[in-house]
């Protein structure tokens, strides 16, 4: 054990509390008819908990931890039982992770497997002994040189091959440790500029890739999801999965929106110009929502800073939709954040999570009575009330035709008036249930 985390107790749900606590987040709360636990599914990033070194583009490593520069197999061990420790401490049940943040990289992708099915081992004794579930796993296919032009997208058939084999292994490990999902993450499939760029080449590899993954996920018996984590730019200029629509475009060409979800993130969201509702409320009425990461961006950075959540009337807005959307399945809330390099101290990172657990909680209760007052929905459905009409039903009807609505427009001397949105009023309404 590393003790790194000894001298913090685990944290129980205490609204008064002055030290470490939730105030908020009370895992066995009932909200719409399933406990707060459930309805969160929280989950801890173990890259940047544990993985991230606290550098940025000017400079290393600010944090001093016992398992730094974790490039060897036995500073990977002691990174399991911290990690172990913090789930304890906060009691998240859940975890996430990439090959690359759990074991040092081999001289091959031999030594690759075995090192990561021999961390597998240790994790998957921890959960035994009561740990935290997997909510998913996924392979890092950004980090090393040789994926500097793409993974799957790649000009060299060799970077195809050596991806492959990543994910084949990852996934084997993601199954056997039971997890709920699995990740693809495109940190480099896009690209920095069209004169070297066959796009539909990249497009079509990228397409087969994925479809062998799915492939590969029905043979070994994964019962969990294939999520895709849209993202619009950084690192390259353009990543091919922009955002949710262009992510279920891109799997309807290739036959896979029964297939794949996404994983939507707040930052990327923000990156390719929507608000996190908007992606969520796309990826449910589209049939591909699957999880999210939670985290923010600063406001005024134009770069993915993935900071922990911390405004609860946005948070809310977000699990509005993923309630009216029926919730979770599968998936659940990881938080895809880090705390900042000054922060320094163990208690930084528990409670870094811990606050943001108490902001997601406070967002979902707000959006459950909203939800169930129904009053937002009302509105809604009166606005549409007019194509409930018989009429109305039938000009969207097969056999409707362009000039038999005009005809019938015509004849009838059609002359409609505009009526109010209501934005404002609809705003002061949601305001009421922060």
């Amino acid at each position: 054990m590393t003790g790194y985390f000894d001298a913090i107790p685990p944290l129980s749900f205490d609204p008064d509390a002055d030290g470490p606590a939730f105030r908020h987040y009370d895992p066995g709360e009932m909200v719409m008819g399933k406990r707060a636990e459930d309805q969160l599914r929280f989950a801890v990033a173990w890259w940047h908990g544990f993985g991230w070194e606290g550098g940025d583009p000017f400079g290393g490593r600010t944090f001093d931890r016992p398992w730094f520069p974790a490039d060897t197999m036995d500073l990977a061990e002691q990174r399991v039982d911290a990690a172990f420790d913090f789930f304890r401490i906060l009691g998240a049940p859940f975890f996430c992770f990439h090959d690359h943040d759990v074991r040092p990289e081999g001289a091959s992708l031999s030594e690759s497997r075995d090192r990561l099915n021999r961390i597998a081992d240790l994790i998957g004794a921890k959960m035994e002994n009561g740990g935290p579930r997997l909510l998913w796993g996924t392979a890092n296919l950004f980090t090393n040189r040789r994926y500097m032009a793409g993974a799957a997208t790649n000009p060299d058939p060799d970077v195809f091959a050596h991806a492959a084999a990543t994910v084949r292994d990852c996934l084997d490990v993601t199954h056997r440790l039971g997890g709920e999902n699995y990740v693809l993450w495109g940190g480099r499939e896009g690209y920095e500029t069209l004169l070297n760029t066959d796009m539909l080449r990249e497009l079509d590899q990228m397409g087969r890739f994925l479809s062998m993954v799915v492939d590969y996920k029905h043979k070994i018996g994964f019962k969990g999801t294939i999520l895709i984590e849209p993202k619009p730019q950084e690192p390259t200029k353009h990543q091919y999965d922009f955002d949710v629509a262009t992510v279920y475009a891109f799997l309807m060409r290739h036959g896979l929106e029964k297939e794949v979800k996404v994983n939507i993130e707040q930052g990327h969201a923000i990156l390719a110009g929507h608000s996190f509702e908007h992606e969520i409320a796309l990826a449910n009425a589209l049939g591909i929502f699957g999880s999210i990461d939670m985290n923010r961006n600063d406001p005024q950075s134009g770069w993915d800073t993935d900071q922990f959540p911390n405004n609860v009337p946005d948070v809310m807005l977000a699990y509005y939709e993923i309630l009216r959307g029926g919730g979770f399945t599968t998936g659940g809330t990881n938080f895809d954040a880090k705390i900042r390099r000054q922060s320094l101290d163990p208690l930084d990172l528990v409670m870094a999570h811990a606050g943001a657990m108490d902001v997601c909680a406070r967002g979902l209760k707000a959006a459950a009575r909203m939800l169930e007052d129904d009053r937002l929905e009302a509105a809604r459905r009166d606005r549409y009330a007019g194509w409930q009409r018989a009429e109305a039903q039938a000009m969207l009807a097969p056999g409707a035709t362009l000039d038999g609505i005009a005809d019938r427009a015509t004849a009838a001397g059609l002359d409609p008036q505009p009526v109010s949105g209501r934005q404002e009023i609809l705003e002061n309404l949601v305001n009421r249930y922060v």
